[in-house]
């Protein structure tokens, strides 16, 4: 790991968040039965479970020194970190990679736009590391919304997941996917905290109180596989397999695919989506454009 730029105020933020989540119970403390002013965990006893003084912790989680690797390391397990966790930890504290991607963040490699156009019996989208979606195929618009009818500045997952309703009852669980997406974001901010784009999705999601909730608790997670139902007016009851993939030359997009066992209910009403779709007329575009079904 080498040193980058940090977020020593973030940092803060991050590690008395993650003192809150824990009891002294839970990391082998004995519990004396004083009342506690705040939930969670005392910066002392932080210090003490990662054998550095009271006083160094303070000045991390206050900003006011860059802490050592070994000393993070401790840190990290005093605080029983997971792993995106601790990785989020490290690129707050100016401890990790920072290296900006090579490419455009939207401009999707043609062969990646070949394979959504062949995957005609499972739904895929490209996400960018903000989660804006860069590309889809046929059967993502008609799983989930036809993305082309959504304007650009719009077309970002969590944003049409707080605010299309029809997006939104799709979901059988919606809270737990909703809160899922604000997890990732909220590890993207500790690679480019500044980037202009998501500035621009945080000012606009300002108005919803579940997604200020979930942010402001810091969690931080990068799920890459998973599986979750949907609930499809044609389709009927859909549970899906998921998986992410990242493209060895745009290390920030994300190519996302729903799949079913093969013969299951759920690959039955994938083929009654695609032969709905299919029969459909194709959207409407451009000759200019020519976005054609991948978003370009």
């Amino acid at each position: 790991m080498s040193s980058g730029n940090g977020d020593p105020k973030e940092l803060g933020v991050f590690l008395k968040a993650r003192r809150a989540d824990l009891e002294p119970l839970q990391v082998g403390l004995p519990d004396t039965g004083t009342p506690r002013k705040v939930a969670g965990l005392r910066r002392e006893e932080v210090a003490q479970l990662a054998a550095i003084s009271t006083d160094y912790y303070t000045r991390i989680e206050q900003g006011r020194i860059q802490a050592s690797l070994p000393v993070l390391e401790a840190v990290a397990g005093a605080l029983r970190l997971t792993g995106d966790q601790r990785t989020y930890l490290f690129e707050l504290a100016g401890r990790a990679p920072s290296d900006p991607p090579t490419r455009s963040s939207r401009d999707v490699p043609e062969q990646c736009l070949r394979l959504l156009d062949q995957l005609v019996q499972s739904p895929a989208v490209v996400l960018s590391d903000t989660m804006d979606v860069l590309a889809w195929n046929r059967l993502a618009a008609a799983l989930l919304t036809d993305f082309a009818q959504v304007p650009e500045a719009d077309r970002n997952y969590v944003w049409l997941l707080f605010n299309d309703p029809a997006l939104r009852a799709l979901y059988d669980d919606w809270p737990a996917g909703a809160h899922a997406c604000v997890a990732y974001l909220r590890m993207h901010t500790a690679h480019r905290p500044d980037d202009p784009r998501l500035q621009h999705l945080l000012a606009k999601m300002a108005p919803h109180a579940d997604f200020q909730n979930w942010w402001q608790t810091r969690q931080v997670a990068v799920q890459g596989t998973g599986n979750k139902t949907f609930h499809h007016p044609i389709a009927g009851t859909l549970t899906l397999d998921w998986d992410t993939l990242t493209s060895a030359t745009a290390p920030d997009q994300h190519i996302v695919v729903w799949t079913a066992p093969p013969d299951s209910p759920s690959a039955k009403g994938l083929r009654i989506l695609a032969a709905a779709h299919k029969a459909a007329p194709p959207p409407a575009r451009s000759p200019a454009s020519q976005t054609d079904l991948r978003g370009r």
